[in-house]
């Protein structure tokens, strides 16, 4: 598939704690996701646009990631992420504007790793077995493809490029 270059950046949400009787969606991060949310921010480029669950806990990794850029850059908060399987993941993806050329999505595990899974045809030395094999909170995966629009972005048509898991300091 030819087009422009594009690139997906895949980020699970902080380290978040687990108070007791608070729903899944509401769970805040705890403290090592306060620490952990801004490194992932100082290790990306801003994207063109970020697509964000809106539990609570991927919106303060967001809030604390675009705060280590001088403009964030537009975010849609998009229910259909939380809790979603990979192919609902690629749908929400496959609805961004053809303008965009980097998208962050920000969600949750297991289905963030089966969507990278999914889409990646190629990888970069072990990337992708070390998606398969954990990824943790704050981890980011790397996603490059050429096509004409999000629309077109197939399973097998991306190469992953890179894994990373940003840490915070105290």
């Amino acid at each position: 598939m030819s087009g422009p270059a594009r690139r997906l950046v895949v980020l699970r949400h902080a380290k978040s704690a687990w108070p007791e009787g608070v729903p899944d969606h509401d769970r805040p991060l705890g403290p090592r996701g306060l620490r952990d949310a801004p490194a992932a921010g100082r290790v990306l480029d801003p994207p063109d646009l970020a697509l964000c669950s809106t539990a609570v806990r991927a919106r303060r990794t967001w809030e604390l990631a675009a705060a280590e850029w001088a403009v964030p850059p537009p975010v849609r908060f998009e229910g259909r992420i939380y809790e979603a399987a990979p192919a609902r993941l690629l749908e929400v993806v496959r609805e961004t504007p053809p303008e965009v050329r980097t998208l962050l999505l920000i969600g949750h595990s297991p289905g963030l790793e089966g969507l990278i899974a999914g889409l990646a045809g190629e990888a970069e030395g072990d990337t992708l077995e070390r998606v398969r094999a954990k990824f943790p909170t704050s981890a980011l995966a790397v996603l490059d493809w050429a096509g004409p629009d999000w629309a077109a972005l197939a399973p097998g048509a991306a190469k992953l490029t890179s894994v990373t898991v940003p840490r915070g300091v105290s």
